[in-house]
């Protein structure tokens, strides 16, 4: 689906959508335990692929007291007690790079085979070091191609014991065992080889597993235990423990990753006078709440009144600055979109692993902001945007079927004069479906396929 953005100013009040990053977990966790209600979870095309793996898995999901789940406000799990049973069919994780990741390692405890596909872009994601790491905890897991790339095929069951895994490839290798070693009869140990990039989505993981009543522990060298993932040597969680979260539910937190397109649409577009108000940023582990204090170190001017949940953004005048995205990957994007709009330049740091996302993001964001009129600078490891070089104007850009892609390329084209079309505008449903609805609401002036909203 194509969108066309015509440069417009936004206004007005909206809320953030729940959190992908939480609401994966949730869901896994809610299929662990002997079943859990997941409240205010994000419904998106990602996390349906997480619940189709729990109900493969034996379980169930179904929406609270709605007829259709898009529409659910709570998400009832039947679980299947620590013991999935081996699926009737392949586990098909779509273009979801986490269900693939926690759900391998899940399928590692079934007494049976299981397969796991997705579609051509997850098939090219890198899965190697979390199939070796089951392959050393005595668990056939394997790349059909021997390239350690899906198809998967894994045949259990996963008993624990300890294990050597990096920690600069992905997050997620880390948190698919810690979920689920807890069940495991000896529990699990993992020593980290390379220094953990992305470690605030370890410390999402180890927030929810205790809401789950799971215990899960980060250690330094010396195995003494740590208050956050940031250093961590390693990980402990034992064996032999149960899911179960208070009173049997779980409420899902709002999701900093997308409100990060909706602070950079206030930052850049805001009407002189008037703020975009965020409902729903409430402090939690997320890291990427870093946008925040990366956007007023640009200049924006922002008031986050964090017991009420609430941030007003204005527009301001924006400079360049240097940003360390090692465990902040998914805010590159936009990052890079405010740098485009920013005086001086932007050096975007520390990124070698964001190129290996739904798409190359540090090359899909410099080739597609130069679309628009910016200019930027490429390495491996640093995308430098030369905010006062650049002078953004309308221009056909490709979303790279990357919902992170297509927000952040809709936060440029608010400012980029005349029109901007967006190609591949549908697949904001991974993580924000309806962002274009929202933004339009806020002022955007936005078409989708011939009709104006």
């Amino acid at each position: 689906m194509d969108v066309h953005v015509t440069s417009s100013t936004v206004r007005g009040t909206t809320r953030a959508p729940p959190s992908k990053s939480y609401t994966h977990r949730a869901l896994l966790a809610a299929g662990y335990s002997d079943g859990a209600t997941v409240r205010s979870p994000l419904v998106s095309a990602d996390t349906k692929a997480t619940a189709r793996a729990v109900t493969a898995f034996g379980g169930g999901v179904e929406p609270e007291s709605a007829t259709d789940i898009d529409d659910a406000d709570a998400l009832v799990v039947d679980g299947f007690g620590g013991r999935p049973a081996v699926p009737g069919d392949v586990i098909d994780c779509a273009n979801s790079g986490t269900t693939m990741r926690l759900v391998t390692a899940a399928a590692a405890l079934a007494d049976g085979t299981t397969v796991l596909t997705g579609d051509g872009s997850l098939r090219s994601r890198p899965q190697g070091p979390l199939l070796e790491a089951l392959g050393d905890l005595g668990v056939r897991a394997e790349s059909t191609r021997a390239n350690g790339q899906a198809p998967l095929v894994v045949s259990g069951p996963l008993a624990g014991g300890e294990v050597a895994l990096p920690g600069d490839v992905s997050s997620q290798y880390v948190t698919a065992l810690l979920m689920a070693g807890a069940v495991t009869e000896a529990g699990v140990e993992i020593d980290l080889t390379t220094p953990l990039k992305s470690a605030p989505y370890v410390d999402i993981t180890l927030e929810l597993l205790d809401d789950f009543g799971v215990e899960a522990t980060p250690v330094d060298d010396g195995g003494s235990a740590l208050d956050g993932a940031a250093g961590a040597a390693g990980f402990v969680v034992d064996g032999g423990q149960s899911y179960a979260p208070a009173d049997g539910s779980y409420t899902v937190p709002g999701d900093f990753s997308s409100i990060s397109y909706l602070v950079a649409a206030g930052a850049v577009a805001a009407e002189p006078g008037e703020a975009v108000r965020i409902e729903g940023a409430v402090p939690s582990a997320q890291g990427d709440s870093a946008i925040v204090e990366i956007a007023e170190r640009m200049g924006a001017d922002i008031e986050w009144d964090r017991e009420a949940g609430v941030i007003a953004v204005r527009r301001a005048d924006l400079s360049g600055v240097e940003v360390d995205v090692g465990d902040t990957p998914d805010l590159l994007p936009t990052i890079a979109a405010l740098g485009a709009v920013a005086e001086g330049e932007t050096r975007i740091t520390n990124c070698e692993h964001v190129r290996y996302k739904e798409t190359d993001r540090v090359a899909a964001m410099a080739e597609e902001l130069e679309k628009l009129g910016a200019e930027t600078t490429e390495e491996q490891d640093t995308l430098t945007v030369h905010g006062s070089e650049s002078d953004l104007r309308g221009a056909s850009v490709d979303g790279r079927a990357d919902h992170r892609i297509v927000m952040s390329l809709a936060v440029a084209a608010l400012v980029a004069e005349g029109t901007t079309t967006i190609r591949g505008g549908e697949h904001v449903d991974v993580s924000f479906p309806n962002f274009f609805d929202a933004m339009a609401d806020l002022g955007m002036a936005v078409e989708r396929d011939g009709e104006s909203e």
